[in-house]
């Protein structure tokens, strides 16, 4: 089990790739800390907590509390619904959409 300093900023409804179609090739596990294209000019990285589960295989859905890494970031930008990639380099292995925005200061901009 992974214990965290903060609380988590979002969470997320993730579905990795399939391993045939490109994806991880083993699953993830809580923790993990992957990069997310949240549509601006640099990758943003966030450790994982799955919900209801610890691990999760190439293919399947999970939701997730993720803890961004510079979550100033993307204040004022995240909201239900948005779409992003979760992404190993420059290889995508998983799709994500925001569920509810968990951290206050994300929802006004700070930049």
């Amino acid at each position: 089990m992974v214990t965290y300093l903060r609380p988590p900023d979002i969470e997320a409804e993730i579905t990795f790739v399939a391993t045939v179609d490109g994806g991880r090739q083993g699953p993830a596990r809580s923790g993990y800390r992957p990069d997310h294209d949240l549509g601006l000019e640099t990758l943003n990285g966030a450790a994982h907590e799955y919900l209801d589960q610890e691990w999760v295989e190439p293919g399947a859905t999970a939701r997730a509390h993720l803890r961004f890494l510079a979550p100033e970031y993307q204040a004022g930008r995240l909201h239900p619904g948005f779409k992003f990639t979760v992404q190993e380099g420059r290889r995508i292995v998983g799709h994500g959409v925001v569920v509810t925005v968990l951290n206050a200061s994300m929802l006004r901009k700070t930049l």
